[in-house]
């Protein structure tokens, strides 16, 4: 991504902080910015990188208006995509990197000055991220839980790309035990009843999803 990219990821930042936390200061909100940054940079990161921030941002643009969600709560759960993989190591245990993650945001959004309630939600956001299971069952949590998963549904190219980019985050792991975990976590994801929670992502998403991922877990296998 480029520096102008980032650029621009900075300024929504900030403009997202001062939305929830409007005194907080513009210097130190900056710096928590370019730490983000800096965590969605780092050379490990294939998939988990300011890429798929980006492109949680733009699923946000097409799910939040018909969830109803004000100019407040979209600030809200932006700031819980800037956190939510903040910690990512593929080598803790499962859950481990999102408890992190959710740690590490209470700990800078409380030195912003956000109110308990937003960082209550944020973490709850982050936390629901470990399985996309129902801890944050809100119209806010919903266009979140579906952003997080729009990838699912991406076009072909793109979602391939995607399976190679997770591919060689876990480029330590035998092939073999990497299809067997990988088809498990994806057939998860799309064999319960409903992939997504919004109207909007389950009318215009379901579909592309599950296809993209019975040939990913056909590939494996």
């Amino acid at each position: 991504m480029t520096d102008h990219a980032a650029d621009g990821l900075l300024r929504l930042w900030l403009e997202d902080v001062k939305a929830v936390a409007p005194e907080a200061d513009p210097t130190f909100a900056a710096s928590v910015g370019d730490g983000l940054v800096a965590r969605w940079s780092q050379p490990h990161r294939r998939y988990h990188t300011l890429q798929h921030l980006t492109e949680m941002f733009a699923a946000f643009e097409q799910l939040a208006g018909p969830a109803g969600l004000d100019a407040r709560e979209r600030a809200v759960i932006r700031i819980g995509a800037w956190l939510h993989d903040a910690v990512y190591d593929v080598q803790a245990p499962p859950g481990d990197t999102e408890r992190a993650s959710a740690a590490l945001g209470r700990e800078m959004l409380s030195a912003l000055g956000v109110p308990g309630a937003d960082i209550d939600e944020v973490e709850a956001l982050i936390l629901m991220t470990i399985d996309h299971g129902d801890t944050a069952a809100t119209p806010a949590g919903g266009v979140f839980h579906d952003a997080d998963l729009w990838i699912l549904a991406a076009p072909a190219d793109r979602f391939d790309e995607y399976c190679e980019q997770v591919r060689q985050e876990y480029a330590e792991v035998p092939e073999d035990r990497y299809s067997q975990a990988r088809s498990r976590i994806l057939g998860d994801l799309v064999d319960r009843e409903n992939v997504y929670r919004t109207v909007t992502a389950r009318t215009a998403w379901t579909e592309r999803a599950r296809a993209n991922v019975r040939r990913e877990i056909a590939r494996l296998t």
